[in-house]
């Protein structure tokens, strides 16, 4: 065996790798450790879900392993320095799930500013019409320069939407804020000022409890979320207060830990938080952009021997935000 598929590529990315290489595909080690382990001692390489965590314990248990794939970003569950001093290849879809998650946003701004298509959709066909809002002319502030904020920043500013941003890492004069079309401002400027606010940072353990009480203060009365962010990010007790005091109208969050808002705490019971299972990045198209984009990297990594230790997948990224801006400009 060269390749183990512990999580399916598209059924032709699929195939295509296996008439190439040796490949098993095994979804239910997933869920049982110890078989996964007994399962790894002749892979080549291995194409993960993302609740697999990737550990210098379990590269013990692959001693010819030369790459490990994902079909979604983010190396939170990869220790890459063990890959690293292993010489196992990190391989991620990195700009697949980009126009996904940007899709997702954008939905999720216009079902907040909208709610009364919600309650339709959810089945209530005789619910009293409820006065929404539009897009074009409200202020959005775009909070994080993660992939999809690019894209978003594009598609909002279709729309007629000013743009307002924030993001810890990256300086108030750099060159992107414009290219984008947002107007860089502080947090607190920033919070003051939109309508409406996309959270898109890019997470690392220092930012955990970051959307505290003395940040959440700044809120303009009334305002709406919406965020592909790790939930860790918010103090848990400080957005309840928010949403219960009016700072923020409804927030909609995808893919939060599990006991974000489970019974017991502040914001099991608050019904204007919507909380979504990683549907940003859970479309065909990305899946397919992500399958086919692994599938290739695996094939070079094993028959090409190209790249003894990277990230793959973030190279791709500036091509498709240049063909996302060039299609906008014709």
């Amino acid at each position: 065996m060269n390749i183990l598929l512990v999580e399916r590529l598209l059924p032709e990315a699929q195939e295509w790798l296996g008439a190439r290489h040796n490949v098993e595909c095994r979804p239910e080690l997933a869920a049982d450790l110890s078989a996964l382990r007994k399962a790894l001692y002749n892979a080549q390489a291995l194409v993960l879900p993302r609740k697999v965590v990737v550990t210098r314990d379990l590269l013990d248990f692959a001693p010819v392993l030369r790459a490990v794939a994902r079909l979604h970003a983010g190396t939170d569950n990869t220790d890459l320095e063990a890959c690293r001093d292993r010489g196992v290849r990190v391989i991620q879809a990195g700009s697949a799930n980009v126009r996904s998650n940007a899709e997702y946003l954008l939905t999720g701004l216009l079902l907040l500013y909208r709610r009364g298509i919600a309650a339709a959709l959810a089945g209530d066909r005789h619910a009293e019409p409820r006065l929404g809002r539009e897009l074009h002319g409200s202020t959005v502030g775009i909070v994080g320069l993660a992939p999809a904020a690019h894209a978003l920043a594009l598609m909002l500013g279709s729309l007629g939407v000013k743009l307002v941003g924030y993001d810890p890492a990256v300086h108030r004069n750099a060159p992107l804020w414009q290219s984008l079309g947002i107007q860089p401002l502080s947090l607190p400027e920033v919070l003051a000022q939109a309508d409406a606010v996309s959270l898109q940072v890019m997470y690392a353990s220092r930012y955990q409890g970051f959307f505290n009480d003395r940040v959440l203060a700044h809120c303009r009365p009334g305002q709406l979320w919406v965020g592909i962010s790790r939930s860790e990010l918010f103090d848990a007790q400080a957005l309840a207060a928010a949403l219960t005091d009016g700072r923020i109208e409804a927030c909609m969050l995808d893919g939060a830990d599990a006991g974000f808002a489970a019974r017991g705490t502040p914001l099991h019971e608050l019904r204007n938080l919507v909380l979504t299972p990683r549907l940003g990045s859970h479309t065909r198209e990305a899946r397919q952009r992500a399958s086919w984009y692994v599938a290739h990297r695996l094939h070079d990594t094993l028959a090409l021997g190209a790249g003894a230790f990277d990230v793959s997948g973030v190279e791709e990224t500036a091509d498709f935000f240049d063909s996302q801006r060039a299609g906008l400009s014709r």
